[in-house]
């Protein structure tokens, strides 16, 4: 029996207008994402990893739908992602979420933990009661390690960590199929972004997540994921098992940048 072909990109090109001054109008175009291709089995966790630059967050967000692609296709579930509109786009947005680089900006600071936690809710599920999104909120943030007494507390209140566990619960509200981690650990000191690893490993099985996890870190990378990308000038140059790409990698950049991993000394 096939395993099921989750996710399936194919061909997507993405360039952007290069500007050569204010008042001036240029032909010239750089090409942030180059004729990608990738295909995702169910559980599945693809590391997309690349230097600052490379394209990884514009294919992220062409995958979320935030940006449109110039060409290419994507297949999610065998549906048309790029072609959907109105309730089917609904219906597929609510499977699709994302957990941002940045804990503090991607959190409103004018809002409580629970209201924006529970804001997912509001938009997809309006029917809900308050006593329920309550209870739905409250479930969530216990999960990811966070008390029933964060309801009531705004974001500056948090740790970083504990800001991107809130981010991490208003992703998951929904109950997602896919879940895109942008950087998710970069802005954390070491220690709090292993601890975050740990809990993204323990809700995948929890929720039966598929993950695409973007970094520019090899070693977060490989952490958690079980199929690596890696991304040069808007290229997939690689991609393979965790195991192939990390342990014998082929291509001369990939070997670069697992040469440039720091070696701690014994």
């Amino acid at each position: 029996m096939q395993s099921e072909k989750f996710l399936e990109v194919h061909n997507l090109m993405k360039s952007y207008s290069v500007s050569t001054g204010a008042f001036t109008k240029s032909n010239r175009r750089t090409v942030a994402v180059d004729n990608v291709s990738f295909a995702l089995e169910r559980g599945d966790t693809l590391g997309i990893v690349g230097e600052s630059g490379c394209g990884k967050t514009t294919l992220a967000r062409i995958i979320l739908r935030l940006i449109e692609p110039d060409s290419g296709e994507i297949l999610f579930r065998n549906q048309n992602w790029l072609r959907a509109r109105g309730s089917d786009l609904r219906a597929l947005r609510r499977t699709v979420q994302m957990i941002f680089q940045d804990p503090v900006a991607s959190l409103n600071p004018r809002m409580k933990v629970g209201a924006i936690v529970g804001e997912p809710l509001v938009v997809h599920e309006p029917n809900l009661s308050r006593r329920d999104r309550r209870k739905r909120v409250t479930e969530i943030l216990e999960l990811v390690g966070l008390g029933v007494e964060s309801l009531y507390r705004y974001p500056h209140e948090f740790s970083g960590g504990q800001r991107q566990r809130i981010g991490i619960a208003r992703a998951l509200i929904l109950r997602p199929e896919l879940v895109i981690g942008d950087e998710p650990v970069s802005a954390l000191d070491v220690s709090v972004g292993a601890q975050i690893l740990e809990l993204l490993a323990h809700l995948q099985r929890e929720f039966s997540l598929t993950l695409i996890l973007i970094s520019h870190s090899l070693p977060v990378v490989a952490q958690l994921a079980t199929r690596v990308a890696v991304m040069q000038k808007g290229r997939i140059v690689e991609i393979g098992s965790a195991d192939e790409v990390l342990g014998a990698p082929q291509h001369p950049y990939t070997k670069a940048l697992i040469a440039a991993v720091p070696q701690i000394p014994v």
